[in-house]
């Protein structure tokens, strides 16, 4: 999982500055959909679809709305100006906003070596995308593409503990499925609204490493990625998943460097060490407590 989110960040820099970035979108998550739809009817669980309730409709409805359609155009757009690697670095936000609401929210226990963590986390990672500066919205080095990556953990942090009341009573499978089918119907709408036809008409002069890297992101990023990361939530907690993401900035900066050539620039180095640092303190720290607590540790 952490290696196909890495990976994501360069795919959607190509994507994005090739093809137009709602049709792009709505592309890569109706492939998706598409393969996620064949995986569960393989699994026998097609059939679940119809004993959906329409409170479970409803969160599931939710849960895409922030977490495909939100996330996307936020993600899409931001990579539009920021580099891949740099852009990565959000992802260090999304662990330690989804422990705090899943305290608040969920009672989920939380340690001194996890609070540690999380200011170590969010320092890093703010200190990486300002380019250097702990004052992330004043510095110069931030711009609009900034915000919109801070957009970005606002929905996944949505969708994280969304996803956690929903996967009480539906498997990560179906909440995958069904997410990824509302949001590809949701983008595809907003695409021909906001972008128009000749949008979806322009994706045939697109270069085929644009069309390589929209596959990728619809099989690798988006159908085993959402599925696993969604079974992490229901097993582990929210909380616990989320520090799993600890590997994805580094994942990032490292496939961003060799397929696009981008530099690993200073503040990139050092708040991404110390954001990644901060999410394996917040990791080790809930296994501790879980040892603590006579709970097995997973």
């Amino acid at each position: 999982m952490a290696a196909l989110w890495g990976a994501s960040w360069p795919w959607g820099r190509v994507v994005a500055q090739a093809m137009p970035p709602l049709a792009a979108a709505s592309l890569r998550f109706l492939l998706a959909s598409a393969v996620l739809l064949l995986w569960l009817r393989r699994s026998g669980r097609i059939g679940a679809l119809w004993a959906l309730g329409s409170r479970q409709w409803m969160g599931l409805a939710c849960a895409s709305a922030v977490g495909v359609l939100g996330y996307s155009v936020f993600f899409m757009l931001a990579l539009q100006t920021v580099p891949a690697g740099k852009a990565a670095m959000v992802v260090a936000l999304n662990p330690v906003l989804t422990m705090l609401f899943a305290v608040l929210l969920f009672r989920e226990a939380v340690s001194m070596p996890m609070c540690l963590g999380l200011v170590l986390a969010v320092t890093g990672a703010l200190y990486a995308l300002s380019g250097g500066s702990l004052v992330f919205l004043p510095s110069s080095a931030a711009g609009a593409g900034e915000l919109l990556l801070l957009g970005c953990a606002a929905c996944w942090v949505a969708y994280t503990l969304i996803g956690r009341m929903v996967l009480a009573r539906v498997d990560p499978l179906t909440t995958t499925t069904v997410t990824a089918a509302i949001g590809a119907g949701l983008l595809l709408a907003a695409s021909l609204v906001l972008e128009g036809p000749a949008a979806w008409r322009s994706l045939a002069d697109a270069p085929a490493q644009a069309w390589l890297s929209i596959a990728a992101l619809a099989l690798g990023a988006t159908a085993l990625a959402y599925a696993w990361y969604l079974n992490g939530v229901k097993v582990l907690g929210a909380g616990a998943a989320a520090a799993y993401m600890a590997l994805v900035p580094l994942f990032g900066m490292v496939f961003s460097s060799f397929w696009l050539n981008e530099p690993f620039t200073a503040s990139l180095l050092h708040g991404g060490a110390l954001a990644i640092l901060g999410m394996l303190l917040m990791n080790w720290g809930h296994h501790r407590m879980e040892s603590r607590a006579g709970k097995p540790v997973r």
